[in-house]
């Protein structure tokens, strides 16, 4: 996710995201430009998209493995929760960005319009979790952060790296569920 600024200092001036596919949250997609991705001791990730529309902050969302090849500590966020998060550089084809930081495991959530929320019994700020039947692995992700929107279409958002561990591709079930409170510090 990039700036007005960056996409300019990137792909050159003037410049403006290009909308090559759309995502499945309405007004969101997949842009033709990508950047490289340059971390620690010049590793690097070549041929990353870029997501629209510009943010008013950079940001780039990456898998743990991704992360760890990268040589990139990178803490597992909220989109848009970047203070204090490593930084990289990102290479277009007009120049270079040096991130001072944004670079973060986007934390699992789920987007919700109002009558999903009243169908989960859930509302914005809220937890559930995921079970994922598969014949190779099954898998129950907890903490997925309920992120309700008037104009959002239900959809839940895991990491490449999470969806591999569940095999994903290949589920009999999934399922998704009011997290219930943990009562393990209850006193």
């Amino acid at each position: 996710h990039l700036t007005d600024e960056h996409v300019e200092k990137l792909f050159g001036k003037g410049k403006k995201l290009t909308p090559e596919k759309d995502l499945y949250q309405d007004g969101f997609y997949a842009a033709a430009e990508q950047v490289m991705i340059v971390g620690p001791r010049r590793r690097m990730l070549p041929n990353v998209r870029v997501l629209g529309p510009t943010r008013k902050a950079s940001q780039v969302e990456l898998a743990h493995t991704d992360a760890i090849s990268l040589g990139i500590d990178a803490p597992v966020r909220h989109s848009g929760d970047i203070k204090g998060t490593p930084g990289c550089v990102l290479i277009g084809p007009a120049g270079a960005v040096e991130l001072s930081e944004g670079v973060i495991r986007a934390a699992r959530h789920v987007h919700m319009g109002p009558a999903d929320c009243a169908h989960y019994g859930v509302k914005n700020g809220d937890m559930m979790s995921l079970a994922v039947k598969s014949p190779a692995c099954s898998v129950v992700f907890e903490d997925l952060l309920v992120r309700e929107d008037k104009a959002a279409k239900l959809e839940v958002h895991i990491d490449t790296d999470e969806g591999n561990a569940c095999d994903l591709d290949h589920a009999i079930s999934v399922e998704l569920k009011k997290q219930q409170p943990c009562k393990c510090h209850d006193h």
